[in-house]
């Protein structure tokens, strides 16, 4: 049993809603414990030509925190070195799933605004963005998903809070594909290979839990849909 009374393979609280911005070709917000997070997809469109690529479409993440977010984000506007490093590795995970080739000389931008940040950004940052890819009718490979696994007294557990982030052994924040493909990885501390085995096999065992959390997102905003278009009729 964990601090906040979760077990070693329990998630916090999680709400996913698509279709959130008005201006945006598809958008999602989440809600991952504290987390909120707000992720807008525009696109595609034609790239510049200093940086068009005729065999496949470019793709822009910029991942930023809101000034009020945290009080270590405070008062800071332009993205610091954490903020830039997320975008980059989120860009190469969302590339794994885009199917690039699709849009050649295209341009496809993603941008993720975190209104609040409490351990486990990043991985909620791609549910948000595949989720919003999804709504934008962007064609992917697979339905991606990510966890943010820990080591705490020795224990692999899933899905830390900022406080289990700062005081644990090491964090592995892992991005899945539904079929399994891992197509995010990082760890920090002192994790042994047994232990990254066994933080792989716990996430992947969660994958019809967020299958239907982004199914149900969809049927909630297709509903609304048909429910107001109903209203006009009558």
């Amino acid at each position: 049993m964990r601090a906040d009374g979760r077990g070693i393979d329990e998630l916090r609280k999680l709400r996913l809603e698509v279709g959130v911005l008005k201006n945006a070709k598809g958008s999602a917000y989440v809600e991952w414990g504290m987390n909120k997070i707000l992720v807008g997809v525009y696109g595609p469109e034609e790239a510049p030509p200093a940086v068009e690529r005729a065999e496949r479409c470019i793709l822009k993440v910029e991942y930023r925190m809101a000034t009020f977010c945290s009080l270590e984000e405070h008062g800071k506007y332009t993205p610091n070195r954490r903020a830039v490093e997320i975008s980059k590795v989120l860009r190469e995970a969302l590339s794994n799933l885009i199917i690039l080739e699709n849009y050649p000389g295209g341009m496809i931008e993603v941008q993720i605004l975190v209104l609040q940040a409490e351990g486990g950004t990043r991985v909620a940052s791609f549910l948000g963005a595949v989720a919003a890819l999804i709504d934008a009718g962007i064609a992917i490979r697979d339905i991606g998903y990510g966890i943010s696994a820990g080591k705490i007294n020795n224990t692999i557990v899933l899905d830390l809070s900022k406080e289990e982030d700062n005081l644990g052994q090491g964090d592995i924040p892992i991005c899945v594909t539904r079929r399994g493909d891992i197509v995010l990885l990082q760890s920090d501390g002192k994790i042994q290979p047994e232990e990254l085995e066994r933080a792989i096999d716990m996430i992947i065992s969660k994958r019809d839990v967020f299958e239907n959390i982004i199914r149900e997102a969809f049927m909630r905003r297709y509903s609304k849909e048909l429910d107001s278009d109903l209203v006009k009729v009558i």
